[in-house]
């Protein structure tokens, strides 16, 4: 009888264990970084800032506490701030509510019927151009925020502005200096990873932050400063009249957007992510799940969609954090801030919370990756590109559901190349296809066909052995040519593609060479064909070359062919397979043929067809 092992024989699992020092210090970096990020996107959004610490503080707290991902940091992202501007605007700050609370439930839905991992099957151009066309709207956006100016409103009349913008802002001396500020953030920001020394590990936000408020301070100085009031005073719950809006289509729409696009994106960040660390990855359906329940809590409270956001994230894993401890302390540490200093907030300067943003648009544009995706892939680049611009010129749904359709095309184009070969030969017109022929290449198909039957000649060979994929539509055209020519009593050869099949021996054959009257029923239903009646004459049935009853094509043809045509057809067809497919298939379906048909003691007589 067998102990059992005792605990400290037992295999222990690596489980990262995070020093406790190391989590605080990771949450209060995390902390420092979310603090302006939180309070410039809820300004960049059309709502008041203690709303977008409210939503940093849910992602702290309830998504980060969850399981998931370990450590994606969540919290309102700039990704959405223009669609929650524009929500806002034609809806209100009441209705955000409403909205963020039944996309939390929907991701909910999402995550538990598994459908996590879907968000994966999205081409990475798609994803680029989607995340493109949010980053160069916003920066236009904010650089009015940036010079202390208000924006027009949509994308093209805010791009359409700058100069304007420039030229009023060269006019006030105070609008100079707000700008000067906003310039020096963008700058800071750029810059900050090349600043030697323990200093590069203070985020460059809150440097900017720091500058910006001793600038306020001075004399003199009158540029826009952050409103804040009570942040418990700020939370709007949906009421009744909320609730009603739901009969809007428009909310409805509104809502499927928040959903897609904040679960995409906190679905590729988490992949990002984990490209960063060698720790647990991230469990897509549970993370989803997390999502939506940070979601819900923020809809119910009114405040902003949370999605997880690549600066934390990042910012989190640099600092050595290995648990979910560091990014749920965090969310304390934004709560006990806005709670206990909410006074300091109101000093920070607009201007540099909009410089944060213009900064997190440009990583978002990310120009770099549409010449490297030019130089891989061209095809991808067309549709990342139209993807952005279709973002910019509509709106963020429209150009995501544009992009997606151009890449299913693109790669139903790429998936359907079909080489076509037709050439005549003495007395035969010949047509070989290999590929993958599909509707997109009927007009191919439909031409070469027509080519061969205008030839003039008394015999068609279709050979489709090489074609992988054959749709439909283009098997009916050919079944449908092949009738037509022989209804006008042309001699056409049909090879159909399929998988290639064993000669038969002559222990496989059958004593009957002549098929009973149950099998020719069933070989008539699986044949889209009309077929004659086949009678095989005994020489050819033992002969041990002639195909067995899983041939594909088999057929009596009664026009009489040349004494040498088994010899000129193997030499043919095997020169035909060399020549396109290489020399494997000539060898496997020329040479051995040949000598099945042409040389070996079974070859057919003159009045038989066989194809397999």
């Amino acid at each position: 009888m067998k102990s059992s092992p005792s605990p400290s024989s037992r295999p222990s699992k690596a489980v990262p264990k995070g020093d406790l020092a190391t989590e605080i210090t990771a949450s209060l970096v995390v902390f420092l970084v979310a603090l302006p990020l939180c309070i410039g996107v809820a300004v960049a959004s059309g709502v008041p800032a203690e709303l977008g610490i409210i939503s940093g503080v849910i992602g702290g707290l309830v998504v980060g506490a969850a399981r998931g991902s370990t450590l994606q940091v969540s919290g309102p992202a700039a990704g959405l701030a223009a669609l929650v501007a524009e929500t806002v605007l034609e809806y209100g700050v009441a209705m955000l509510g409403v909205i963020v609370l039944f996309s939390g439930l929907l991701q909910i839905v999402l995550g538990l019927v598994r459908l996590g991992r879907f968000f994966q099957a999205i081409s990475l151009a798609v994803v680029q151009g989607m995340l493109a066309g949010i980053g160069l709207p916003l920066m236009f956006s904010q650089a009015y925020p940036a010079m202390d100016a208000k924006a027009p409103g949509t994308p093209l009349e805010n791009m359409a502005g700058v100069p304007g913008l420039l030229a009023d802002t060269f006019a006030d001396p105070q609008a100079l200096i707000a700008a000067g500020l906003g310039t020096v953030t963008v700058v800071l920001s750029f810059l900050w990873k090349k600043v030697p020394g323990p200093v590069r590990k203070v985020p460059a936000a809150l440097v900017a932050v720091g500058i910006g408020i001793a600038v306020a301070a001075l004399p003199g100085v009158e540029v826009k400063t952050l409103q804040v009031g009570n942040l418990l005073a700020s939370v709007d719950m949906p009421g009744t009249a909320q609730f009603a809006g739901l009969a809007d289509v428009g909310i409805i729409t509104a809502i499927l957007t928040f959903t897609v696009i904040a679960s995409a994106e906190s679905l590729f960040t988490a992949a990002a992510v984990d490209r960063m660390h060698d720790g647990p990855r991230t469990r897509y359906n549970p993370e989803l799940i997390a999502q939506g329940a940070g979601n819900t809590i923020a809809g119910l409270l009114g405040a902003l969609p949370i999605t997880a956001v690549v600066a934390r994230s990042s910012a989190n894993v640099q600092a050595g954090a290995k648990t979910r401890l560091s990014r749920t302390l965090h969310g304390l540490w934004l709560l006990a801030f806005a709670l206990l200093l909410p006074q300091v907030l109101a000093l920070i300067p607009i201007s540099v919370l909009a410089g944060v943003l213009v900064y997190s648009g440009w990583k978002l544009f990310a120009p770099e990756e549409f010449p490297k995706m030019w130089r891989q892939d061209r095809g991808e680049f067309a549709v990342m590109t139209l993807t952005t611009l279709v973002i910019v010129a509509t709106a963020l749904l429209e150009g995501v559901l544009f992009g997606l359709a151009a890449g299913i095309v693109l790669a139903a184009v790429r998936m359907s190349q079909t080489v076509i070969r037709q050439h005549v030969e003495e007395d035969t017109a010949k047509v070989v296809m290999a590929g993958n022929a599909t509707f997109l290449r009927l007009p191919q198909v439909i031409e070469a066909l027509e080519a061969a039957a205008e030839a003039g000649k008394p015999r068609i060979r279709l050979d489709l052995t090489g074609v992988t994929h054959l749709d439909h539509a283009c098997r009916s055209q050919v079944e449908e040519f092949t009738a037509q020519q022989r209804g006008k009593g042309l001699r056409v050869e049909l090879l159909m593609p399929g998988p290639a099949k064993r000669l038969p021996t002559e222990a496989d054959r059958e004593p009957e060479s002549v098929p009973d009257e149950a099998s020719a029923r069933a070989a008539a239903r699986l044949d889209p064909l009309p077929r004659r009646p086949v009678s095989v004459p005994a020489s050819a049935s033992t002969s041990a070359g002639a195909p067995g009853p899983t041939a594909e094509w088999f057929y009596l043809d009664t026009t009489p062919m040349p004494e040498d045509f088994a010899q000129r057809y193997a030499e043919g067809y095997a020169q035909d397979y060399g020549s396109v497919y290489g020399s494997d298939h000539g060898s496997v379906y020329g040479s051995d043929q040949g000598r099945s048909y042409g040389e070996g003691e079974g070859t057919p007589g003159p009045s038989y067809d066989y194809f397999r």
